[in-house]
């Protein structure tokens, strides 16, 4: 996983190549546009003027790393306008794959599941979706957002990729290594614009248009929608934008569309950090051996920003040592980025204050090894520049900071965690703000379903609370000890999405109750 993306990685696990099979009378048929009148795309021109979608079976994507579920599954692209304001324009694929239901008698209405990042892979998240159980009682479709691994076009940057490989032995906030990563982007950038890519149409109003169009093109009546991180923002925007067809929604990893921000980043971290504080001190052995885990880790932030620390260091995936850059800005983002199992974040925090940088060096050192071209960063900067950047300039970014975390050194405040030097990114990357027509609340009665872990640093639990203020049939679940994507790291989580599919006004949440952290690693002193 990239430290810029809100999305937990996925490893790839297993799998087959398989030829699509009719989807129904019109699975190849075309979807019409839109009839939306709405300025939804900021261009001044509704979307739906440009050709109608389809979808065109096809083989599954053959990852790496084969992935079982596509060994049964019935695959394709859906053809779909670059930007739908533009008649004429160029079209792009989105590849797209049904899992079949593990249930002899399945339901009628499948799941669709909308992946997190922005930009992240969403088949290597098959697995998981398959093993948390989303396919067992419906069918699982998941397609890939466009411009993403296996799309046509693929909007990847391998000078990003590079960059990050790199950035773990620079420090994290200095002016070379800002001016490296601007650097990447505007290559990345001038690359895929001569290549005719139009940038400002990778935004989540296209990319909700995308699967309004995927179930008509595939003829089903009413869906279910999942979506994670990026995906539950998405999701929203959807749900918004093309209530049709929707019969229920569940939101894993809760990040609101009218919420969602650079200093909105400080204020996720400051709560999952809180929470954790709290859990270890309301737990006898760690608040006995760790009694000051807050103190502790502002002091190391401070210090570590102010002399950082330069180590070679061997990534937990094999190879040579690597140099790492230990500093203020790099502990932040491992902690925010769940590096650290959250068991171990005291025991890590208490050997780096004795002298012993092990755990977080190694985790740093992971970031070494980057698979390239699994995240579209072509999509992430699209839609951060579009939609999460406007309005609210650098000086908005270190007021978060400073609220959230006072004691840390002004050169980590500035920077939201894993969002690194987006202000001089987004002015060369150059997409229209569309605040106005995304950072907007749904208002629907639709039942919603919220989860979030209580440990999470990316998207905090408190927002989901907030976020169902306008969505009148929802219901909300925080399940302790679980940081960023939920489902499948809890298997009461599992049960929960599971009740919600076969009954969206009454899901059974009895297991949350009696739910506790994972017991905390307790070190010898």
């Amino acid at each position: 996983m990239s430290e810029h993306r809100f999305h937990i990685g996925a490893p790839a696990a297993g799998a087959a190549l398989a030829l699509l099979a009719a989807l129904g009378p019109t699975a190849a048929g075309a979807a019409p546009p839109h009839s939306d009148t709405a300025d939804l795309n900021g261009s001044g021109t509704a979307p739906g003027t440009a050709a109608a979608s389809r979808f065109v079976p096809g083989p599954c994507p053959e990852p790496p790393e084969p992935i079982e579920a596509l060994a049964t599954a019935r695959c394709g692209v859906l053809e779909v306008p670059e930007n739908r304001a533009r008649p004429g324009g160029r079209t792009i694929s989105l590849a797209v794959a049904v899992i079949p239901p593990v249930s002899a008698k399945p339901a009628p209405d499948p799941v669709v599941f909308m992946a997190g990042g922005p930009g992240g892979e969403v088949f290597d998240d098959i697995p998981f979706l398959v093993s948390a159980g989303l396919n067992r009682d419906r069918e699982l479709i998941v397609m890939a957002q466009r411009g993403n691994l296996y799309d046509t076009p693929h909007l990847a940057c391998p000078e990003l990729d590079r960059f990050y490989a790199q950035s773990v032995g620079l420090p994290s906030y200095a002016p070379q290594t800002e001016k490296l990563m601007v650097d990447a982007a505007k290559q990345c950038r001038d690359r895929l614009t001569a290549d005719g890519t139009d940038l400002s149409a990778y935004n989540s109003v296209e990319n909700a248009a995308d699967f309004a169009d995927l179930r008509t093109a595939l003829d089903i009546k009413q869906w279910n929608v999942y979506g994670h991180s990026y995906g539950s923002n998405l999701a929203l925007t959807y749900l918004r934008l093309h209530p049709q067809g929707i019969r229920a929604v569940a939101l894993d990893s809760a990040a609101p569309a009218q919420y969602v921000s650079l200093p909105f980043a400080w204020a996720n971290a400051k709560e999952g950090l809180d929470n954790l504080y709290k859990a270890c001190a309301s737990e006898p052995r760690c608040k006995s051996r760790y009694p000051d885990l807050e103190r502790a880790l502002n002091e190391q932030v401070r210090k570590l920003e102010a002399r950082p620390l330069t180590l070679n260091v061997r990534p937990s995936q094999g190879g040579d040592p690597v140099k790492v850059v230990l500093d203020g800005g790099a502990l932040v983002n491992l902690l925010v980025a769940k590096a650290i199992p959250f068991a171990d974040v005291p025991a890590a925090i208490d050997e780096l204050s004795r002298g012993n940088p092990e755990r977080f060096a190694k985790a740093r050192a992971a970031g070494s090894v980057q698979v390239g071209g699994q995240t579209a960063h072509g999509l992430t900067q699209s839609v951060v520049c579009g939609e999460w950047t406007p309005d609210h300039p650098p000086s908005d970014v270190l007021r978060a900071g400073r609220e959230a975390f006072p004691e840390w050194p002004e050169s980590v405040q500035a920077q939201a965690p894993q969002l690194a030097f987006q202000d001089p990114i987004c002015r060369i990357w150059n997409v229209p703000n569309r605040t106005a027509a995304l950072r907007v609340a749904t208002e629907s009665a639709v039942p919603t379903l919220f989860i979030n872990g209580t440990f999470d640093m990316k998207t905090g639990a408190s927002w989901a609370s907030k976020t169902a203020r306008t969505l009148s049939d929802s219901t909300t679940v925080q399940v302790p000890g679980i940081g960023h994507w939920v489902v499948p790291q809890s298997p009461c989580a599992q049960k929960v999405l599971a009740s919600f599919l076969t009954r969206p006004t009454a899901p059974d949440t009895g297991c949350v109750a009696g739910l506790k952290w994972d017991p905390f690693t307790i070190t010898p002193k």
